[in-house]
């Protein structure tokens, strides 16, 4: 039975779980460098914890013309199909180091395991390192109305695992993640550089050094 702090544990995806940044940076270089938009590493890191429409929306900022509605779906949807095609290639051993056992010890402890991720490609991720049927709910873009930092996906994950916002631990690795967390009531362990994660009540630089017992 669970006597601990929290009764709920709530994971990103992208850079706790897995490290499908690689994926999106290629995906994204290679629209950019079809409108004529410079990118690079660099202005990547301006994409974290944005969700498509608003990083293509950063992206075109960028580019020498305008761009039509019309357009915008087209180019989101080309930078998804080739981003899932680079996704198909994933197996377990992209796992970040520390996730799995991350997950299991929230399982040993009694706790509910819940997912929030704006990416809409969450579930096929899952599928890919063997480890959707580990998590009691999985909330995605498609879900919400709201991306993060709005603390939308957050409160969802809680209500469909049946906790309340105070009983749950956030997992994240970006500023706007963590501010999702924080808006919604829960303790967040950031993962990452400390100065940017600045709100998070708890930092780790790596899901390697995530120990539950920590926190509980």
């Amino acid at each position: 039975m669970n006597q601990h702090r929290y009764k709920a544990v709530i994971f990103d995806l992208d850079g706790v779980i897995t490290d499908t940044a690689r994926f999106h940076y290629l995906a994204w270089k290679r629209l950019a460098d079809e409108v004529g938009a410079p990118f690079d590493e660099a202005f990547n890191e301006h994409l974290k914890g944005v969700d498509r429409m608003g990083s293509l929306a950063l992206i075109l900022a960028r580019a020498p013309r305008t761009f039509t509605d019309q357009e915008k779906l087209l180019l989101a949807d080309a930078k998804n199909r080739h981003y899932q095609e680079l996704v198909a290639t994933m197996t377990p051993e992209d796992l970040l180091p520390g996730a799995l056992r991350a997950l299991e010890e929230a399982r040993a402890a009694g706790l509910k395991i819940g997912l929030a991720s704006v990416s809409k490609n969450a579930f096929t991720v899952l599928d890919r390192l063997g480890i959707r049927g580990r998590f009691d709910d999985v909330v995605d873009a498609a879900t919400i109305a709201n991306s993060k930092p709005h603390p939308e996906i957050f409160l969802t994950a809680a209500s469909h695992l049946g906790v309340a916002p105070a009983d749950c631990l956030g997992v994240e690795d970006a500023a706007a993640g963590v501010a999702s967390i924080k808006d919604a009531g829960m303790t967040a362990v950031g993962v990452g550089d400390a100065q940017v994660l600045a709100r998070a009540d708890y930092n780790i630089p790596a899901m390697d050094r995530f120990r539950l017992a920590d926190y509980l």
